[in-house]
């Protein structure tokens, strides 16, 4: 198991997935984000969804809006729907994935 250079538990149970973090070739890089698991679906593949506020100069006011991100959910890891992860940015995985799970936070 190696390191990936963030400060996260370590998960106890070990995968083959290459596209996981600790016990692939996926290198975590770019944003960290804690955001809510809204779906799972069985490719590996989670649905989470943040918010965040844009500025509008007009009104000179910020609106709030909402986001979702299709992320890699490795079988080490495996979080469910309602929990609320730590996601950090990778190379593509695929069309719509950039991004995959690294802690569990809260279950």
């Amino acid at each position: 198991m190696k390191t990936i250079g963030i400060d996260v538990k370590v998960p106890k149970n070990k995968c083959e997935d290459r596209q996981c973090p600790f016990h692939g070739i996926q290198r975590v890089r770019g944003k960290l984000m804690q955001v809510e698991v809204i779906k799972k679906n069985v490719s590996k593949t989670a649905t989470v969804s943040f918010h965040h506020f844009h500025y509008i100069p007009k009104y000179e006011r910020y609106e709030k809006k909402q986001s979702k991100l299709k992320v890699h959910n490795p079988l080490c890891i495996d979080a469910n729907v309602g929990d609320i992860v730590m996601i950090g940015e990778t190379k593509p995985i695929s069309k719509t994935k950039h991004f995959v799970i690294i802690e569990v936070i809260k279950k």
